[in-house]
Order: C-alpha cells, then sequence, then structure tokens
C-alpha cells in the first residue's frame, strides 16, 4: 500500500507520482485530495488527486518541492513506499450545471483543473483551458490538457509561449471577444484566484476557486485551514476546498499563508 509504482518530472521541482492505494482510487472523485507523511515521524501534508485508475488501484499526485516534506519526497523512488496516506478528503467538484465552463490552472494548479478537464471530456461537455506560468518551462502535460478540452490557451509572464502576460490577459481577450462563459473554475497561487475573481465579478460570472490551505488532520478539528467565506469561517477541509470566489477573503488567506514560510525553510534547508 502507498507503493510509488512510477515518478515522473515534469517541470523544475514539480514531479509527478503515481502511487499504488486501491482504497483512495475506488472512491475518489475529481477535485478531492489526501493527506500523506513520507514517513513516520513526518509531518501531514495535503495534495490534490489529479487522476486516477479505479481499475489499476492507483492515484496521481503532482507534488511541488517547496518545503521540508516535499524535499523528503524528492528524495524517494520507484519502488518506495510512503508512511501513510488519508482519503479521499474534501468535498468533489460540481460544475455540471454549467455549460460553457472555463478552467485556470497556474503553475502546479494545473493538477487540479486536469481531472474537471477529462470528466467534461468524456462527459461530451464544453471546455477551455488556460494555463498560466511564468515561463514555458514550468508547464506541463499540455498536450493531455489539449486531448481534453475544446480550446486550450497558454500563458506566460515572459511570452516564451502563447501570450505573454497572465491568466487574467488571456481571460479578458475571452470576455471581450464575447465568448460565452458560464463559470470559470480557477486554481493555482491565491494572488492569481484572487485576480481572477475580480476580473470576473465584474462580468458577473460565477467563479469557483480552489483554496489548498495548511491542514492537518483534513476534519475540521485542527482549523489551520480556516477561512472566511462571505462573512462566515469555513474550513476548507470539510466545507471545501472549492468555494465561491466572490465571496473568500483573500486578504486573510494570503496572510494566513504567509504565517509559517520562513520556519518551512528552514526545515527544508535544514532537512
Amino acid at each position: 500500500m502507498n507503493q510509488i509504482l512510477e515518478i515522473i518530472d515534469l517541470a523544475p521541482r514539480v514531479k509527478q507520482y503515481l502511487i499504488h492505494n486501491p482504497d483512495i482510487a475506488r472512491h475518489c472523485e475529481p477535485g478531492q485530495f489526501i493527506i500523506l507523511r513520507v514517513d513516520k515521524d513526518g509531518e501531514r501534508v495535503p495534495f490534490t488527486i489529479c487522476d486516477f485508475d479505479r481499475e489499476a488501484g492507483t492515484i496521481t499526485l503532482l507534488v511541488q518541492e517547496v518545503g521540508y516534506s516535499t524535499h523528503k519526497m524528492a528524495q524517494l523512488a520507484v519502488g518506495d513506499s510512503l508512511a501513510d496516506m488519508v482519503g479521499p478528503l474534501g468535498n468533489a467538484t460540481d460544475l455540471s450545471e454549467y455549460d460553457n465552463v472555463v478552467l485556470v490552472g497556474g503553475g502546479i494548479g494545473c493538477a487540479v483543473i486536469y481531472p474537471q478537464a477529462k470528466l467534461r471530456k468524456r462527459q461530451n461537455r464544453r471546455c477551455d483551458v488556460i494555463m498560466g506560468a511564468r515561463t514555458q518551462d514550468l508547464l506541463f502535460n499540455i498536450e493531455e490538457f489539449r486531448a481534453n478540452s475544446d480550446n486550450l490557451y497558454i500563458a506566460t509572464d515572459d511570452g516564451s509561449l502563447g501570450t505573454k502576460g497572465f491568466v487574467t490577459t488571456v481571460l479578458q481577450q475571452l470576455i471581450d471577444e464575447g465568448k460565452k462563459i458560464d463559470c470559470v473554475f480557477v486554481v493555482g497561487p491565491m494572488i492569481m484566484m484572487r485576480n481572477v475573481a475580480e476580473l470576473t465579478r465584474k462580468y458577473n460570472i460565477p467563479t469557483v476557486v480552489s483554496m489548498n490551505c495548511v491542514m492537518v488532520d483534513g476534519t475540521g478539528m485542527c482549523g489551520g485551514c480556516r477561512l472566511t467565506v462571505g462573512g462566515q469561517t469555513k474550513y476548507a477541509c470539510v466545507d471545501g476546498p472549492e468555494f465561491d470566489g466572490h465571496q473568500v477573503d483573500f486578504a486573510e488567506a494570503m496572510n494566513r499563508a504567509g504565517f509559517y514560510k520562513e520556519h518551512e525553510e528552514k526545515c527544508r534547508l535544514r532537512g
């Protein structure tokens, strides 16, 4: 259980892991996540399930090496096993009421929108995808996204691939062209999700964001992932991870997200 069957380097410090866990693969749905520990002394870290195969009993995770635990995970090899994993957690994403959906992914956030693209392709429902990154070297699974979307748009900060600019640059262009958009689902850095939500607010386009917060237990008990949504306290692990982007207090969420950055970096360097 939890054995790593395959590791693929997708981009600098970004790896794709194929992990054997039939119980989670049997029950998970797009949008849900797991919490794992690399070893018995490790911290509990959440990762979105970006793909799964029920018959093979496998799930796929995309992991960006940014802190202590992800650094330790990057040292593992095919055949190694993770200490433990719990899931599926959170609520599955439900975009079924919308006909014309635009999925927006920034950096590692593309891992979260991928299962949504596959699901809508399987359902023969419209889905356009906007992928964004600082440079083309940080983009991954481009052909997979192309195969599972009606239109694929790419934005890079430096213009090395696609439109030079941000995902909001492309989204604004689509809106200006009169493209019918019933809903935008956006996942990525909080500042990117906030900017997309502010753009769509002006046009009254429903917008769903995935809040990948600090979590410990995944059951709402620790309170680490609490957010303010529509003036009410919510917990990303049990109430989310998806929320109405126009209702999220991003200023508070971004402030909380920065609490542990210095400590995390110290742990990573020490490990």
